[in-house]
């Protein structure tokens, strides 16, 4: 997000045909005749909000706790890739994913540095954003269900935007050669609002060239998107040509027009597309009008976060959680964690399965974010040499640790020896195949090594 250049809005035919997406063995998101999908295939609308934790980093654990709590479903995380901010390594992008996992919240990643190509004259190129997504690689891999990928922040400013298309096709291909299988976000040029139509009138041949078609479309609708007509007829293109497509960022006010929130809002809800509010906290430069908070106080929302939040077709009256989580009212925000993450990030979780137990029976293993007086933890659940339809996974807590929080499992009981159950959803593993599940607890974190058995 950044100041805009206000630019007439031409009148140009969308050349854009439905491209149906390829049989394909999906591990996380998927896309489908325009629809966003969860990994259980059930659909899923973004209602939420951007978080700047690249320039923020000490405030992200509360701060994904308090968005969650006001009833989003997703955060736009802003990372950097080292080209014009400190790179956010590995261990610092695993910390972020737990953080999602533990609030219940799916987790758009985004590159930054790439803002503004070709007129920022330190911003980075899309190739260099996809060098960066395959140096944290180890962070990523197995996180598919929760994460999805948004390759570059505005990857390029009013000069050059032409080039948008091959540079975005090329970065995609780049991905998917490295082994990357979650849906890729892609943001529009024009610093994001797509005036000249780059994106819109290429994006049937970009979607085209993911071999997993699972490309989703980011539009910025600031200053140039300020009527009804410029908002229904742009998004409404994307729907009539079976492309997904979400409002990665919006505002209400902007230097460069006033952007016609009511219109976004209620043509997103009407279309079953999603949107994500620019920003929480933090904003300068002029634009602080753009903080849903003041200070990062949930208690301090501004006159924009109450409108995101709390007005008609807002957040709290259209967010429904990612089933994935379970697919159940969401719950009441989790135990406050600490105002800063640890010290020390946690070590990346394991990048391969345990060893195959014998047939039949299965294997668990854990790996654990913690910070003093709490902790996140994952696990994963292996099945043997086998088939099973269910599972059962028992971990014993340190004396005074409680669970707080669960996701993709059933906790039966909270200090102790904890078990958890499967949920409908991944129950069923194939031989050899493998699922995670995750908890938030208080106290120390747990050390032994979990027991695993069939159901």
């Amino acid at each position: 997000m950044r100041k805009f250049a206000l630019a007439l809005l031409g009148v140009l035919s969308l050349l854009i045909v439905f491209v149906a997406q390829p049989a394909h063995a999906a591990a996380g998101f998927t896309v489908s005749g325009g629809r966003i999908l969860d990994a259980n295939g059930a659909t899923f609308v973004m209602r939420g909000v951007n978080h700047a934790h690249t320039w923020y980093t000490t405030r992200t654990t509360q701060a994904l706790a308090d968005i969650k709590a006001l009833g989003a479903n997703t955060v736009r995380v802003v990372l950097a890739s080292g080209q014009r901010w400190t790179k956010n390594d590995a261990a610092d992008v695993t910390n972020v994913i737990n953080q999602c996992k533990a609030n219940r919240l799916i987790c758009v990643l985004e590159a930054h540095d790439t803002t503004g190509y070709g007129e920022e004259a330190t911003a980075a190129t899309l190739d260099q954003a996809v060098d960066y997504w395959i140096s944290v690689k180890s962070a990523l891999a197995g996180q598919e269900r929760y994460v999805i990928l948004n390759i570059g922040n505005e990857p390029y400013g009013n000069t050059g935007a032409a080039a948008w298309t091959d540079a975005t096709r090329n970065a995609i291909v780049r991905l998917r050669a490295a082994g990357f299988e979650h849906s890729i976000m892609v943001d529009a040029p024009n610093w994001g609002q797509d005036w000249q139509f780059v994106m819109r009138d290429n994006a049937a041949a970009v979607f085209a060239a993911d071999p997993q078609r699972n490309t989703i479309f980011s539009i910025h609708m600031y200053g140039v998107f300020d009527t009804a007509a410029e908002i229904t007829d742009y998004l409404g293109r994307f729907r009539s040509a079976g492309l997904p497509i979400v409002v990665g960022e919006f505002g209400n006010l902007h230097s460069d027009g006033d952007p016609d929130e009511d219109t976004i809002m209620a043509t997103a809800q009407s279309l079953g597309i999603g949107y994500l509010g620019w920003s929480w906290s933090g904003n300068g430069g002029g634009v602080e009008y753009l903080d849903l908070v003041t200070g990062f106080s949930p208690a301090a929302l501004t006159s924009w976060g109450q409108r995101l939040f709390s007005g008609a077709n807002g957040i709290t009256a259209t967010s429904v959680e990612a089933s994935v989580y379970g697919g159940t009212t969401p719950p009441s925000s989790p135990s406050t964690p600490p105002s800063t993450p640890p010290s020390t990030p946690p070590s990346t979780p394991p990048s391969t399965p345990p060893s195959s137990p014998p047939a039949g029976l299965c294997s668990a293993a854990v790996s654990v974010n913690s910070w003093g007086g709490g902790f996140v933890a994952t696990v994963r659940v292996t099945a043997g040499s086998a088939a099973l339809t269910g599972w059962v996974v028992s971990l014993a807590l340190p004396s005074g640790a409680a669970v707080t929080n669960t996701w993709s499992a059933t906790a039966s009981g909270s200090g102790g020896t904890v078990r958890f159950s499967n949920v409908a959803y991944n129950g069923s593993l194939a031989a050899g195949a493998s699922t995670e599940f995750g908890f938030q607890g208080t106290g120390a974190a747990p050390t032994a090594t979990p027991g695993c058995s069939i159901s």
